[in-house]
């Protein structure tokens, strides 16, 4: 997102009440993550092929993505013409410097 970008108006989105006064925009909506995510789960399986993966999960802030990254690497794995085992860990740090 770019400096100058004026984002989407909070008016064409559903806000929770406790929300509305603290957000003036939304830079990026909740369909496009999504896409975004879908898409990074179909470059994962085309990038690693028949390789087995290790998908590690960062706690706490990572889980809801990670979830959801894994949701489509599995729909993926069931419905591809191949399956790859997955093994899922996670890992929680205490510090990030």
């Amino acid at each position: 997102i770019t400096d100058e970008e004026s984002g989407y108006s909070k008016n064409l989105f559903c806000i929770p009440k406790y929300y509305e006064e603290d957000l003036e925009r939304v830079f990026i909506p909740h369909g496009l993550i999504l896409d975004s995510t879908e898409r990074l789960a179909r470059d994962i399986m085309q990038d690693m092929g028949s390789h087995y993966i290790v998908a590690l999960c960062v706690l706490k802030g990572g889980y809801k993505f990670f979830s959801d990254l894994l949701d489509h690497i599995k729909a993926l794995n069931q419905n591809g013409d191949k399956s790859v085992p997955i093994t899922v860990d996670f890992v929680r740090i205490e510090s990030y410097c």
